[in-house]
């Protein structure tokens, strides 16, 4: 699916409550290699929209994804493979990421079901993302097609279920 000769970042995609960030985390220990989360790229007016129940506009996530892909790029460079969770919900938004990285990247969306998120979202703690954006993240949500060859998984799926299967994917 990609060629490892070359530096790769691994980006995990979905809403928020997918479960990107808890499979890229386990993804990269069990590879090896550098995690970076996306939502450490955000400006702090970002976080204070979200928290406060307000949607980024586009305007709003440019300048970080352009940061989190120069990040991802430099890293991919250096270490040879990095993986990230990121929301990247539109198309747009994953072109982005790849014009600033500069290396090849393989995305992996994690198709969620609203009753899962909703629920996963209402347990945990310590996030500023409410979820009252969350019906703004499936507005939002663009599902890669098969043109940007994407993996895709259910995020229902057990988290080393989709580590192996995206370790596979990857062949690494």
């Amino acid at each position: 699916m990609t060629d490892l000769s070359a530096p790769l970042a691994i980006v995990v995609m979905g809403v928020s409550g997918s479960g990107k960030s808890t499979v890229a985390a386990q993804l990269a220990e069990s590879l090896g290699v550098p995690f970076i989360e996306g939502d450490e790229y955000h400006p702090a007016r970002n976080i204070e929209k979200m928290s406060a129940g307000v949607a980024l506009e586009d305007s709003d996530r440019w300048p970080w994804l352009e940061s989190l892909g120069l990040a991802l790029g430099s890293t991919a460079r250096q270490q040879g493979c990095v993986v990230s969770a990121c929301s990247a919900l539109k198309r747009s938004y994953r072109e982005c990421l790849r014009k600033a990285a500069g290396v090849p990247m393989q995305v992996v969306f994690l198709r969620a079901d609203p009753a899962l998120v909703r629920e996963r979202m209402s347990t945990r703690g310590g996030h500023f993302m409410p979820p009252s954006l969350l019906e703004s993240q499936f507005a939002t949500l663009e599902a890669p097609d098969d043109s940007e060859g994407a993996l895709t998984l259910a995020a229902a799926a057990a988290v080393p279920a989709l580590v192996v299967a995206i370790r596979h994917a990857v062949k690494r």
